[in-house]
């Protein structure tokens, strides 16, 4: 069986677009690099979530011709209230930073991360990855259906989206935990969870004008 090119390239292009954007996923994925707390782990979880959903998408609801009108309206209806949830949260842990561990000789770090277990490590990344219904859009719903117009080669397509998963969540797991050591500080996590905020925000008035 030969390989489509042309289609792997064009799945990893429409990957690529829609997952660089720090949506949940990939700022849970930058937090724990940074904590360095189960990145492996955490990358490898986010992986195989994005692949199942490309997999459902090109194979399954590709196929029966995306979803009903009505229950996109409930997916995009749930992705606004979760992702106006998640950038609360996020705007609350800028606002008032968790500072409790810094002290006067530590000034200006960052708090120290409370450990997890691998067991919470899964759970968390799995409800990152599953229960955010923009991530079910994205990959399940618009891959899924931008495979259909490649035909025979739909699969190829799929294939190319999910090695761009794979190639990204490497190089943001990575980046973050190289960096974890030597941006740890009170000021970036404050940053960090503030622009978390504003692009989860965005994306919800987005997702809500879409509607209408």
């Amino acid at each position: 069986m030969t390989l489509s090119t042309p289609a792997f390239a064009a799945g990893m292009l429409l990957s690529l677009s829609l997952i660089m954007a720090i949506g949940p996923q990939n700022a849970h994925v930058l937090r724990m690099g940074l904590q360095r707390q189960h990145v492996g782990l955490t990358v490898a979880v986010c992986v195989l979530a994005d692949l199942a959903l490309i997999a459902l998408g090109v194979l399954g609801l590709a196929q029966l011709g995306g979803l009903s009108d009505k229950l996109h309206g409930a997916l995009v209806g749930a992705g606004v209230v979760f992702l106006l949830i998640y950038g609360g949260l996020a705007f609350r842990r800028a606002w008032q930073p968790t500072a409790a561990s810094v002290g006067p000789a530590t000034l200006g770090a960052g708090p120290v991360p409370t450990p997890i277990s691998r067991r919470q490590a899964v759970l968390s990344a799995l409800a990152f990855s599953w229960l955010n219904p923009h991530a079910w859009l994205d990959t399940a719903v618009l891959i899924g259906s931008a495979s259909l117009a490649w035909g025979a080669a739909g699969a190829d397509f799929g294939l190319g989206a999910a090695t761009a998963s794979l190639l990204w969540f490497l190089l943001l797991g990575g980046a973050a935990f190289w960096l974890g050591q030597r941006l740890n500080s009170l000021r970036l996590w404050r940053a960090l969870d503030g622009m978390v905020a504003l692009m989860m925000w965005g994306m919800a008035a987005l997702l809500l004008h879409s509607l209408f």
